[in-house]
């Protein structure tokens, strides 16, 4: 009887191994479920793009114009406040705009985690996840010489008037929204380890960006290549002329 029991049980070895197997299949179960909620939040993303990219197209059909990044313009314009503003009114038809609106439904990019010592920072910081192409490639931001979408500026009057439809050379290949790493609303070209102040850079959507281009279409290009990449493919997307304009890069 007692050399029974002793033969069932298990012995020390053997219930190491047992706990390190169930170690081991814990952790590769964790990895799987991380891999697939980062994959189901970067399709939330896109399908966030692909609307606002429809609202967009609403309004260059009403306006025949793009929307200004932030419109100092005349009240009773179709270009109200900044252009996540626009695309909401004049592209969705939303009149009723909550407060603080474009921190939710698809304003907001579910990847998206900002560093408790931003959110710290007095006043609170507006978070915006998703940022305009206001100055194309020019690091300089001239807001007077711009190859964006920030609009036409005039010195004398202090207002914006939009960039027209015709002034894209190539909608299919023109950036104009995507994913804002520095909470800012604005898409500017920036070291990629600059925007690690503010938040989750990186690891957002493993090393890549979601862009909409002036056609509504959305890409999902690697920071390297959106940031740092300074071939003539990868200026010219941020250029409304379609240009490299590699003069306008810092030196």
């Amino acid at each position: 009887m007692n050399r029974r029991n002793k033969n069932a049980a298990f012995t020390l070895i053997e219930l190491l191994t047992v706990i390190a197997i169930v170690g081991i299949l814990a952790a590769l179960l964790l990895v799987a479920v991380s891999h697939a909620k980062a994959k189901a939040q970067k399709i939330q993303c896109v399908g966030n793009l692909h609307q606002i990219g429809v609202g967009l197209q609403n309004f260059l059909a009403n306006n025949h114009g793009y929307p200004i990044a932030i419109a100092k313009a005349h009240p009773n314009s179709d270009y109200p406040g900044n252009w996540i503003r626009q695309i909401k009114v004049g592209g969705i038809g939303t009149l009723q705009l909550a407060t603080n609106f474009y921190e939710t439904s698809i304003w907001r990019c579910p990847s998206a985690a900002w560093k408790t010592s931003f959110l710290a920072q007095k006043p609170p910081p507006k978070t915006l996840y998703y940022g305009y192409n206001r100055f194309g490639v020019d690091e300089t931001t001239n807001r007077l010489n711009s190859f964006g979408f920030n609009g036409h500026y005039d010195t004398n009057s202090e207002i914006y008037t939009a960039v027209g439809e015709s002034e894209v050379a190539v909608p299919a290949d023109t950036m104009i929204i995507a994913d804002s790493f520095d909470a800012s609303g604005g898409l500017e070209r920036r070291d990629p380890g600059w925007f690690d102040n503010y938040g989750n850079t990186a690891t957002r959507h493993q090393d890549k960006a979601n862009v909409i281009f002036c056609d509504s279409h959305v890409e999902s290009p690697t920071l390297k290549f959106l940031f740092e990449d300074t071939s003539d493919e990868a200026l010219s997307r941020w250029n409304r002329d379609h240009l490299p304009h590699r003069e306008k890069l810092s030196p």
